[in-house]
């Protein structure tokens, strides 16, 4: 089970590092050009927010564990992508867009996977 955890985590935090580095680096216009229309909704300082605190939760999955620095942060970190994707998914919702909403809930499992296994029978 750990090392189908540090896989989920791995994977995870692949995930968020790339998605939060596009959300800072690149403009809103150009986002929503690229079909994240939700960006629409938001103020460019907001969606650089929401990148920063995506690539914290992606660092926050690995590095603490791979350190064994405070690893701790790593279960906390994955209790943080699951409420960055709660917001993500009522987002989606209000704007109609159920596509999305589904890979949030994918997310939103992993990442409770990764707490469950890290807070408890798995914690390191």
């Amino acid at each position: 089970m750990n090392i189908t955890l540090w896989i989920i985590a791995g994977l995870l935090a692949a995930a968020f590092l790339a998605g939060g580095v596009m959300k800072m680096v690149q403009p809103k216009e150009k986002l929503a050009a690229a079909g994240l229309g939700f960006v629409e909704d938001f103020s460019a300082g907001a969606v650089k927010a929401i990148g920063a605190a995506e690539v914290l939760a992606g660092v926050g999955l690995i590095l603490p564990a791979v350190l064994g620095i405070a690893p701790v942060l790593v279960p906390l970190a994955a209790v943080g992508v699951v409420l960055l994707m709660v917001g993500a998914a009522i987002t989606h919702l209000r704007r109609h867009e159920i596509p999305p909403v589904a890979v949030n809930l994918v997310f939103i499992a992993l990442a409770a996977l990764v707490a469950w296994g890290r807070f408890g029978p798995h914690s390191m």
